[in-house]
């Protein structure tokens, strides 16, 4: 009687024959999932989708570069990482909690950009600006130039700004692509600036010192102020610390 013989009746060489060909199949299968994987979307994608460019913003009516009245980038003195106290012969220091400003520099592919000049400056612990607001004509702190390090990082000691009427609190800086550039007051690559976070604004401005900065605060936010409204999510530096020992901001600044 002739029966139809089942896979598992076909002797040795049959196995055998067989085992290799799904061995075949299952390599070729991974070969499929690794060409299918390699096509999805990977680490590369999602580094690829991080590296986003900081926005270009307006550098406000107080840069002191040279585009609306005093230019202190050709000033002896400039380039300095303590920004709290007036240098080039002006007097004056900024008092407020410990502000510590980190920015990582990088190419536009978010590569570190070594060399790479940042100016930065904000407002006091009231909000007033230096070189320009009422009683503040004849200092000049809370502004300062670095040079980049080899993994493109900047650091600034300064103070924690103030909240004034109308924006949520910030700091402006301008990235160039060399200190000869900068203190030439050449064209900056890119004009931008940093949101602080809301916690510790609310922290730091309960504190004395700090003028109305609390009450100000209260009547702005991200989502309504005139240059973070439109989108902060590659702008809000990331801020550690306390009242007491000090806070660290840091943000990486795709330019």
């Amino acid at each position: 009687m002739n029966e139809e013989l089942h896979d598992h009746d076909r002797g040795l060489s049959f196995d055998l024959v067989t085992l290799n060909r799904r061995r075949a199949l299952l390599l070729m299968g991974g070969a499929g999932i690794a060409a299918v994987a390699s096509a999805l979307p990977g680490k590369a994608d999602a580094d690829a989708a991080a590296c986003t460019e900081i926005p270009s913003e307006t550098a406000g009516p107080y840069p002191a570069d040279g585009s609306n009245g005093p230019n202190v980038l050709t000033q002896s003195g400039i380039v300095r990482s303590d920004i709290r106290s007036s240098f080039g012969g002006m007097s004056g220091t900024a008092t407020g909690v410990p502000l510590t400003i980190k920015l990582t520099i990088e190419t536009s592919s978010c590569a570190p950009f070594p060399g790479a000049a940042v100016y930065l400056w904000h407002c006091n612990a009231t909000g007033g600006y230096s070189l320009y607001s009422a009683g503040l004509t004849n200092v000049n702190y809370l502004r300062g130039v670095q040079v980049a390090d080899s993994s493109g990082l900047v650091t600034f000691t300064s103070i924690f700004p103030g909240c004034y009427s109308g924006r949520w609190p910030h700091i402006h800086f301008e990235v160039y692509r060399t200190l000869a550039e900068a203190t030439a007051a050449g064209d900056p690559l890119k004009t931008s600036q940093l949101a602080l976070p809301a916690a510790a604004c609310q922290s730091v401005y309960a504190t004395s010192g700090y003028g109305s900065s609390a009450s100000n605060l209260s009547r702005v936010s991200l989502d309504t102020d005139m240059v973070f409204r439109d989108g902060y999510a590659t702008q809000l530096a990331t801020v550690t610390g306390n009242t007491t020992a000090g806070y660290t901001a840091t943000l990486t600044v795709p330019a």
